[in-house]
């Protein structure tokens, strides 16, 4: 299947949305994110983002504050802020058996080693693979607008992710642009 190379915000926003709407479970203590690596450390395909703080500040750069890890039809919203990076974290993190299906992963991945020291290891980053099929465009929004043919909202990417809780708005967002890389890996899988 042949896509088009390029596709404008205007062809986007006409789109229809598409949304995460399996389980999301926050992570935000300790025993929650042991749970949620015992779940993960068993896929083989996870989807994989990463979300910080905007800073509205020159220079001034926020740490990681959540990462979004989706596998086996549930998104863990991992409270970096609230949790450490634990070494089961870093370790699916380095496991090269695991694919982490993202996009633009290296700034993710340059992030979460800044809260502990791993080495990466099984990641997938989209914007190299769509090449391989002729699409131009980069960003998350319009690979799947091309791919999926829908919209993923960007509505939420500016909001406070180090809130004291994470709002539904902000919970699905951030699920959704996990979830969407593993279905847009498995559609250009299925072409070749």
């Amino acid at each position: 299947m042949a896509f088009i190379e390029s596709i404008s915000n205007e062809e986007v926003a006409a789109l229809q949305a598409v949304q995460f709407d399996g389980e999301i479970v926050v992570v935000d203590t300790p025993q929650a994110l042991e749970e949620a690596c015992a779940h993960l450390s068993k896929q083989t395909i996870l989807g994989f983002d990463t979300e910080t703080r905007p800073s509205f500040t020159a220079g001034v750069t926020n740490k990681v504050a959540l990462l979004q890890l989706y596998g086996g039809g549930k998104c863990f919203l991992i409270r970096l802020n609230r949790v450490q990076m634990s070494k089961h974290l870093t370790d699916i993190l380095h496991r090269a058996d695991i694919l982490k299906i993202g996009a633009a992963v290296k700034n993710d991945i340059l992030g979460l080693a800044k809260l502990r020291h791993f080495t990466a290891g099984g990641f997938v980053d989209l914007q190299d693979i769509v090449e391989n099929y002729g699409i131009k465009d980069k960003s998350l929004r319009k690979i799947s607008g091309i791919v999926l043919g829908k919209k993923v909202s960007k509505a939420q990417r500016l909001s406070n992710w180090e809130a004291k809780t994470l709002t539904p708005q902000q919970q699905v967002y951030a699920a959704t642009d996990a979830w969407v890389c593993v279905e847009i890996y498995k559609s250009l899988s299925h072409l070749s």
